[in-house]
């Protein structure tokens, strides 16, 4: 039975997360449909600019996305403490940023006069606006629901763009991170889009190469692995302390293990970042190739996966003996 989302998102397990959403009966709604040849492929740059302008008003920093065919996946981190932080003034500014908000919303935005009565209904949703900022669920239905209007739309039609709600997957620690990043830059390499992660259209790997190539003077060999969407300041606990350089080495190391034309062997440059943050080798290349089929509500080490099912009244995670070939389990 599905658990309630309030129990597989919870911020005192992770901040981490790896979400996924997927149009309807599979069908290529977003790319080229082979069957009837119609190109969907320009509603990719929807997704992708609808991810970047959410993630610049939410509380929430994108560390990975992959915009595919029919589907795309998104990594996170939930900062509910820069949330907590805003003004009343800047958290109706940023909900305004994506909806238009109740009238009494928009006067307080203008700095129009308010009662005494208006002045308290406001604080209290503020309150409100300033929890769902912070929020996943809220998150991806602001990312969701444009999009399908967007396409019903254009097709004339009306009814489902997206397959249900979107699917969801905690990421315990910084290697369950790490992978879920790899594994979603790597995604149009493993479906043959194309053949290098420069090449990956509509994914953040792309985004980082070329920001790196553009800004290589100003960047050094330790520059912080940092979201690639999201609020400037970085406050969400237990961030990534690992290098830009180093990942962008790993990826590239990585995704010749999963390219259909070159052999499907662990190269034996892989990057050391893997031992340093308890990855075993064998086990990322079978993650990042899907070689493990399900998506489990959370991913991480042994005892974090036990420590998190406890967190959210669980006796235990589904998984166990997939994260035990990922992480080098002591």
């Amino acid at each position: 039975m599905p658990q309630p989302r309030r129990q597989l998102v919870n911020l005192k397990a992770t901040p981490f997360y790896h979400v996924h959403s997927r149009c309807v009966r599979q069908q290529f709604l977003c790319g080229l449909d082979r069957q009837t040849g119609r190109d969907f492929s320009h509603r990719r740059g929807w997704i992708r600019n609808r991810i970047r302008e959410v993630a610049s008003a939410f509380a929430i920093h994108v560390y990975a996305y992959a915009v595919m065919s029919n589907h795309f996946h998104i990594v996170v981190a939930v900062d509910q403490a820069a949330a907590e932080q805003w003004s009343d003034l800047e958290v109706a500014r940023r909900w305004r940023m994506l909806f238009k908000g109740p009238d009494l919303l928009q006067r307080y935005t203008r700095g129009e006069q308010l009662s005494a009565a208006q002045t308290y209904g406001v604080r209290i949703l503020i309150a409100q606006l300033r929890k769902q900022l912070a929020d996943l669920s809220w998150f991806m239905r602001a990312i969701n629901e444009p999009i399908a209007r967007m396409a019903n739309a254009e097709d004339d039609v009306s009814g489902h763009f997206w397959q249900g709600r979107f699917k969801s997957q905690a990421l315990l620690t910084s290697g369950a991170l790490l992978s879920a990043m790899a594994y979603v830059d790597l995604n149009p390499i493993r479906a043959g889009l194309s053949q290098t992660p420069e090449q990956s259209e509509f994914t953040s790997i792309k985004q980082r190469i070329d920001q790196w190539a553009g800004r290589s003077r100003s960047m050094t060999h330790k520059t912080p692995l940092l979201p690639i969407f999201g609020p400037p300041s970085l406050s969400v606990s237990r961030a990534p302390n690992f290098a830009l350089s180093d990942y962008l080495e790993l990826v590239d190391s990585s995704g010749r293990t999963v390219a259909t034309d070159k052999p499907g062997v662990i190269p034996s440059n892989l990057p050391r970042l893997l031992n340093r943050i308890s990855l075993n080798p064998s086990g990322f290349i079978a993650y990042i190739r899907h070689e493990e089929r399900g998506f489990y509500n959370a991913v991480g080490p042994s005892a974090a996966l036990q420590s998190a099912a406890r967190v959210i009244g669980q006796q235990f995670f589904h998984g166990q003996s997939a994260s035990r070939r990922l992480f080098q389990e002591i």
